[in-house]
């Protein structure tokens, strides 16, 4: 372990990713196959393979009372140390005694991980996590915390990881991507990399593959200045789910790949009797069964330009649109429990509205074109079901309806329903449409792009038009006043700058009571400083806040401040690092003076 603490040491002093590269691939080369797979996944961040379902559950606040037991310093000087070093990781190198000798190789350090894993109780747990801590040297401490709590903060990518591996084992650099992303296991696709096997490498469902992601658009005429032809649909107000479905199992997953079938027991239901295994991507809304979405879209069509949208909604329009989405705060009731009461699930109905195809019939579909990938998922959905749900086909939408009920049961699958436009005029009436509808706005995709997980390029765009908002981190909170005295409202927010969070503003309105008060009891037990009145927590919950205008202020890490700020929504489908960047701060800046001057 101690090996590998000194090359993460030298991967963070340096800023280059050639020699970041170079330094992954001469350790990897030094050590035994089996010492480097389990290496590939440490510095990939994260004690367990992607793939593996397996989680330590240790907490910042425990692994800072051990820290602190351990080195036997007072609260006073381990608070003064993380201001200095802000990271629980250097904290623990800085202040554990120095006498412990390096005996611990990453193979033990890896069975310590799954024993802590595998234990219940946070007493067992943390006497596990103190034990191991107590075995090493300071340096390997801070290296095994970062891992522990998945941010080594060392510049190091597991695309640079996947690169060194290509160093040192050979193969082709797109031959470990496609590996990886297939096993989702970088320790297994280094150990086929070793052998020559990299082409061995086969799909594993239940797997969450990334998700491929859309940037902004200004406005219609942006959108075509990338490509002149454009797949339309609306943007639903939801939560973006991977649907794994063999012909025994059915899982859900979100953005963030955490597994969320439980939260949404209903939907393999829905999904069951697929006529081949298959990965579906699409969006969980709360759904209104009762709102008869075919008047909306009929409605929309009159209204707007004396009826030129008539051909490019006809399809959808016949008759047989299957409700309409509510908007997200309704679907928020839903998130996050593994516990879901059939009360709830009948006052919250969902929907599951597919728009693509990732992998049928035993083949990987992201290297073929969007209009290819439409045609395969048109026709997955269109066979017989093998379940006693059955299927009904109308224009450019699916639905499965469950039973002889007349009426939609509470859970469907619905194909969501595909349009074209080729000129900006088209997509500003398609928007309008589907406001009517009461969705976001439109997602507008380029029909011959493949599918890139993880990627944000301008294949998919997305036209929301509203008040300009940032995906933001909270990195502190503040106890309230007055009626909400007692409990933590008032949340420091930052953007991702380069390789760290910098603080852009404060925000105290916008959630609820009852999400303050779960978020009161989150934040507490997730402290890294007590500052008294003022709590620094650790950086894993996403906000989505809108603002008036934006600064140039001193007040702030980031050099920006966002004028009356408010939180649009709890964002727990979005992992820290999907937050938004200080780049895209500068764009909005940018944009905003623009708009002064004309």
């Amino acid at each position: 372990m101690i090996r590998l603490a000194q090359a993460c040491e030298r991967i963070a002093a340096t800023a280059k990713k050639l020699e970041k590269t170079a330094i992954v691939a001469e350790y990897l080369q030094l050590r035994s196959l089996e010492e480097a797979a389990v290496s590939a996944v440490f510095l990939s961040g994260r004690p367990f393979p992607v793939w593996e379902e397996t989680t330590l559950q240790v907490g910042g606040s425990l692994l800072w009372r051990i820290v602190a037991e351990l080195s036997g310093k007072a609260e006073d000087d381990l608070t003064a140390s993380y201001r200095q070093h802000g990271d629980l990781g250097a904290v623990a190198n800085a202040v554990l005694p120095h006498h412990r000798n390096p005996d611990l190789c990453v193979l033990q350090v890896e069975r310590k991980f799954r024993a802590i894993a595998s234990t219940r109780g946070v007493a067992a747990k943390g006497a596990l996590v103190r034990e191991l801590l107590a075995a090493v040297t300071p340096l390997e401490a801070k290296y095994i915390v970062k891992i522990m709590t998945g941010d080594l903060r060392i510049g190091l990518k597991e695309s640079l990881v996947e690169d060194a591996i290509t160093q040192a084992y050979g193969g082709t650099l797109g031959g470990v991507q496609r590996a990886n992303m297939l096993l989702g296991d970088i320790g297994e696709t280094l150990k086929l990399a070793a052998a020559g096997k990299l082409g061995d490498a086969k799909m594993r469902l239940f797997h969450p593959l990334g998700f491929m992601l859309a940037s902004p658009a200004e406005s219609a005429e942006q959108a075509f200045s990338y490509f002149a032809n454009a797949f339309v649909e609306d943007k639903y107000d939801g939560i973006r789910a991977q649907a794994h479905c063999s012909e025994y199992q059915i899982r859900i997953f979100s953005r963030t790949r955490d597994d969320i079938t439980e939260s949404f027991p209903e939907l393999p239901d829905a999904l069951a009797g697929l006529p081949q295994d298959a990965i579906l991507d699409g969006e969980i809304v709360a759904w209104n069964y009762f709102s008869d979405g075919s008047d909306d879209v009929a409605r929309a069509s009159r209204q707007l330009s004396g009826g030129r949208l008539d051909h490019l909604v006809k399809k959808t329009a016949q008759g047989d649109y299957p409700g309409r989405a509510l908007p997200f705060s309704a679907l928020q009731q839903r998130l996050g429990r593994k516990q879901v009461s059939d009360r709830l699930i009948e006052q919250v109905p969902i929907a599951y509205v597919v728009f693509d195809v990732l992998y049928a019939d035993g083949e990987l579909l992201l290297e073929h074109s969007l209009r290819e990938r439409e045609r395969i998922l048109d026709a997955l959905l269109a066979f017989p079901r093998k379940s006693q749900t059955t299927l009904r086909t109308t224009g450019a939408q699916s639905r499965f309806v469950f039973g002889n009920d007349a009426r939609p049961s509470n859970t469907e699958v619905i194909r969501a329903p595909l349009f074209q436009a080729s000129t900006p005029q088209q997509l500003d009436e398609l928007f309008e449409a589907a406001q009517a509808r009461g969705n976001e706005g439109l997602m507008i995709k380029d029909p011959e792009s493949i599918y890139t997980p993880g990627r944000r390029g301008k294949s998919w765009l997305k036209l929301k038009r509203e008040l300009a908002t940032l995906d933001v981190v909270v990195t502190a909170v503040e106890y309230g006043h007055g009626k909400r005295i007692g409990v933590l409202s008032d949340y420091t927010f930052a953007v991702l700058g380069g390789e760290k969070l910098v603080n852009i503003g404060k925000a105290y309105s916008g959630l609820t009571d009852v999400e303050i008060a779960e978020m009161t009891k989150w934040f507490l037990e997730h402290v890294l400083e007590d500052q008294g009145f003022r709590l620094v927590v650790e950086p894993k919950i996403v906000l989505e806040v809108a603002f008036n205008n934006m600064m140039r202020s001193d007040r702030h890490e980031s050099g920006y401040a966002l004028r009356f700020p408010r939180i649009v929504r709890l964002r727990p489908d979005k992992l820290p690092e999907d937050a938004d960047t200080i780049e895209r701060v500068k764009e909005i800046y940018a944009k905003q003076k623009n708009e002064l001057r004309a």
